[in-house]
C-alpha cells in the first residue's frame, strides 16, 4: 500500500519541482528482491495517477536495479582510494569482543588487508575526527560527530551494494539537486554526505519533513492506524481533497485559508516555510475538507464520481432496478450531505430495493403509538394528492397536527417506512421522486408490520 506519508513527501517534491521549474524524479528502489514486486511498483504508480501525479509530471519510473554496474564501480574506487575496506566480523563476532548487543561495529578490520573474499563485506572508512555538519533547509544545520559514525557497510558479502551508496551513485547519475523526505532518513544523511564528498561531488539540498502522528501523538502505524492512500480512495475520497489535506501536513499556505486550489499551493511553496513539527493526521478533518469538496462539484462531476459505487458489483441492489435517471433526480440531494462518495449507496439505496431495509433499532424508536394509525392517515391523505414535495410535506404536517405531533415527529415513521432509516435524503423530495404508487405500497406495508399484520 502507499502509504499517506509517503504521498505526503511526493507531493511536497512534486510541489517545490513545480514550483522552481523542475523535474520530480521517480525512483523504484528495487535491490533488494525480498522488499521487491512488480505489483508494489504498480500500486506506487496508480496511487499518484490518482492523486494527480501521471507519468507525464515526473521523469521515470526508473530502476535502481538499472544501475547495478555503477553502483559496484563507486564501490571499488572507494577501495582503491583507501576510504573503504574489507571486512569478514560476523554480528556474533562484534558482540563477543564488545559484550554490547547494541553498539555499533567497532572497527576490527580496518587496519588488517583484507582483500575481497568469500564473505566479506566492504566497509566505508568514517572519519575520526571532526563532524559532519547537514544543512538541512527545513530544520537548519545539525551537526553529528564523525567519530560517532561506525565504519557502515557499503557491499555484503556476496558484492550487492547497499541502499545507502546506491542512493548516492544514482542520485549523482541522474543530477538530483534536491532530496526532500521524511526525517527518518536523517540519520543516513550524514553516512550519505560522507559518500557525496568521497567520491568527490557535492552533496544535493536536504529536506527532511517532520513525521506524521495520530490523535495520541504516536507515529502513523500501518498496524494500528489507517493510512493507506488507496484505502481512502476506496472509501470515496477525492483526489483533490487528499491532496489539498497533505499538503497542509507541515506547511501552510498564507492566511487562514485551508481549502485552496493546487495551482495556488504550487506558487506559494517554499521550502523555508515548511514546519518541522510533528503534524497531526486528522481523519476527522479530512473528512470535512473531503465533504467540501464534494459540495463544490457541478452536478455531472458528482454523478460521474459515483458511478464506480452505483456498479452492480458494488451496489445492494438488483442491476436491473437501477435506473441511472431517478440517480440523477436524487444526486442533488445527496451531494449535500455525504462526506465520502462511498456514503451515497446508504442515501439512495431505498430507491432501488424491492423493499427498504429496515433499522431495526429506528423502527423500533419510529413505530411506537400512534404510528400505524397515523400511517393509514398519512396514506388515505396522499391518495388524490398533487404528487411534489411542498404538496406531500402540507398533507403530513396536518396529519401529524390532529395527533398533536410537530412536522419532524410525524415524519418519524413515514421516513421510516419510506427508506429503512431514521436519517437520510430529505423526506418529501424523496418521496416524489419514488412516485406515489409505490410510496403508498410502502406505506401500507409498514403499517401492516407495525400492527402485525405483516
Amino acid at each position: 500500500m502507499f502509504h499517506v506519508g509517503s504521498a505526503r513527501s511526493v507531493l511536497f517534491n512534486w510541489a517545490f519541482a513545480l514550483h522552481n521549474g523542475g523535474t520530480l524524479v521517480l525512483r523504484i528502489e528495487d535491490t533488494d528482491a525480498a522488499r521487491n514486486r512488480p505489483e508494489w511498483t504498480d500500486g506506487i504508480i496508480s496511487a499518484m495517477a490518482w492523486l494527480g501525479i501521471d507519468e507525464s509530471q515526473y521523469e521515470g519510473p526508473v530502476f535502481q536495479s538499472a544501475n547495478l554496474a555503477k553502483h559496484t564501480e563507486a564501490a571499488q574506487r572507494l577501495y582503491a582510494q583507501g576510504r573503504a575496506y574489507y571486512c569478514d566480523c560476523t554480528r556474533a563476532d562484534v558482540i563477543a569482543r564488545t559484550g554490547d548487543q547494541h553498539r555499533g561495529y567497532d572497527g576490527f578490520c580496518r587496519d588488517r588487508g583484507l582483500g575481497q573474499g568469500e564473505g566479506r563485506a566492504l566497509r566505508f572508512r568514517a572519519p575520526d575526527e571532526g563532524a559532519t555538519v547537514i544543512d538541512d533547509a527545513v530544520r537548519g544545520k545539525t551537526l553529528f560527530e564523525n567519530a560517532a559514525i561506525e565504519d557502515f557497510v557499503l557491499a555484503r558479502g556476496d558484492g550487492s551494494v547497499l541502499f545507502l551508496l546506491a542512493n548516492v551513485v544514482d542520485d549523482m547519475e541522474q543530477g538530483i539537486t534536491h532530496v526532500l523526505r521524511s526525517e527518518e532518513h536523517l540519520s543516513n544523511t550524514p553516512k550519505q554526505q560522507l559518500l557525496w564528498e568521497a567520491l568527490g561531488h557535492q552533496p544535493p539540498a536536504w529536506g527532511h519533513l517532520s513525521i506524521i502522528v495520530n490523535e495520541k501523538r504516536q507515529k502513523l502505524s500501518k498496524r494500528r492506524d489507517k493510512v493507506s492512500l488507496e484505502g481512502f480512495r476506496d472509501e470515496g475520497y477525492l483526489a483533490e481533497a487528499m491532496r489539498n489535506y497533505l499538503m497542509l501536513l507541515g506547511w501552510a499556505p498564507r492566511g487562514d485559508r485551508e481549502i485552496v486550489p493546487w495551482a495556488e499551493m504550487v506558487a506559494e511553496f517554499r521550502l523555508e516555510d515548511v514546519n518541522p513539527s510533528p503534524a497531526f493526521f486528522d481523519v476527522k478533518k479530512l473528512r470535512a475538507f473531503n465533504g467540501e469538496y464534494i459540495r463544490a462539484l457541478p452536478a455531472e462531476e458528482f454523478i460521474a464520481a459515483c458511478q464506480p459505487w452505483l456498479r452492480p458489483s458494488a451496489a445492494p441492489w438488483p442491476a436491473e432496478r437501477f435506473d441511472p435517471e431517478v440517480f440523477a433526480e436524487l444526486a442533488p440531494l445527496a451531494q449535500t450531505r455525504v462526506s465520502l462518495l462511498a456514503e451515497v449507496v446508504a442515501m439512495v439505496d431505498f430507491a432501488f430495493l424491492r423493499d427498504p431495509v429496515y433499522d431495526e433499532a429506528a423502527w423500533a424508536k419510529a413505530m411506537r403509538e400512534p404510528a400505524a394509525e397515523l400511517l393509514a392517515e398519512v396514506a388515505a391523505a396522499y391518495e388524490g394528492v398533487p404528487w411534489q414535495a411542498d404538496s406531500l410535506r402540507e398533507r403530513l404536517e396536518a396529519v401529524g397536527a390532529t395527533y398533536g405531533l410537530s412536522l419532524g415527529k410525524a415524519q418519524a415513521p413515514v421516513r421510516v417506512a419510506v427508506t429503512g432509516r431514521a436519517v437520510g435524503l430529505p423526506l418529501f423530495e424523496s418521496m416524489a421522486v419514488l412516485g406515489r404508487t409505490e410510496t403508498l405500497r410502502r406505506i401500507e406495508s409498514a403499517r401492516e408490520r407495525a400492527t402485525g399484520l405483516a
